[in-house]
């Protein structure tokens, strides 16, 4: 039996989030298994009063562990292995070696994470913030803790992304692929700052996995970056955390979603 044999994990996330993927992988490398479930945050479900109950700041993913929450998703991912230690570690062996691993990860957050938003929330956000009037808006943005949240609703509701901001965003989003070759130069092993994947892998993947879909060519130009895509992408992790490919998945949820109600005239 694993150590979460007599514990209880329930993961709320979200199946395209970045930041819920870097928890799934990071509880796959561990072997935990979580009751999971999904927020819907289309609708708003990250923003409710029962939501913010457990999770003040109102994003997902929120890991709740024999009963108290876990937010944040580094934090988790840091809690997870000092929960379990006796799993395989997400982090490296010494001080120093983990405060690389922090640096990292707090730069794939600062500098990715803005960016990544104008793709994916023009995508899954945007065709349902369009459609609210002035009333529905405001009523959401009540709800939501954030300024900056409450600025990128704002944004795909009234403002969309325009290609000169998008091809800006893919720029930077392109530095990522830079700071992984340089990182896996400095630790000259297979991973960013260990002999096996830690916290940083898992935080860099689901940028990368966007980046192959809406730039297939650029990842191939960086050679290590590449090899350590490919040696992530095959371990048993990956594929237990669902990464899937983010617009394919929105439009099969939307093809798979019930057609709308219409009332008798």
């Amino acid at each position: 039996m694993s150590e979460a044999g007599a514990t209880s994990l329930v993961l709320h996330h979200g199946w395209r989030s970045s930041a819920s993927r870097r928890v799934r992988l990071a509880l796959a490398e561990k072997g935990l298994s979580f009751e999971s479930r999904i927020v819907d945050m289309v609708n708003g479900e990250q923003h409710s009063p029962e939501y913010l109950a457990i999770n003040p700041n109102g994003v997902v993913p929120t890991l709740v562990h024999d009963g108290r929450a876990v937010f944040e998703s580094s934090v988790i991912c840091e809690y997870l292995d000092e929960a379990f230690p006796a799993l395989p570690p997400l982090r490296p062996a010494d001080a120093y070696a983990r405060s690389v691993m922090r640096n990292f990860v707090r730069w794939v957050d600062e500098h990715c994470l803005p960016r990544i938003i104008v793709f994916n929330w023009s995508v899954s956000m945007q065709p349902v913030a369009s459609g609210w009037n002035e009333q529905q808006l405001a009523e959401r943005l009540a709800r939501i803790p954030s300024a900056e949240r409450r600025e990128a609703w704002t944004r795909v509701a009234r403002k969309p992304y325009t290609d000169d901001e998008k091809a800006d965003a893919m720029r930077g989003l392109l530095v990522l692929l830079d700071r992984i070759d340089e990182q896996l130069a400095v630790s000259r092993m297979p991973w960013l700052t260990a002999p096996w994947p830690t916290i940083a892998d898992f935080a860099a993947a689901p940028f990368v996995m966007r980046i192959s879909e809406l730039q297939p060519g650029a990842i191939e130009s960086h050679t290590a970056a590449s090899d350590w895509w490919q040696r992530l992408r095959a371990r048993p992790c990956f594929g237990r955390a669902r990464i899937e490919p983010y617009d394919a998945s929105v439009h099969a949820e939307r093809a798979a979603a019930p057609a709308p109600q219409r009332w008798p005239r």
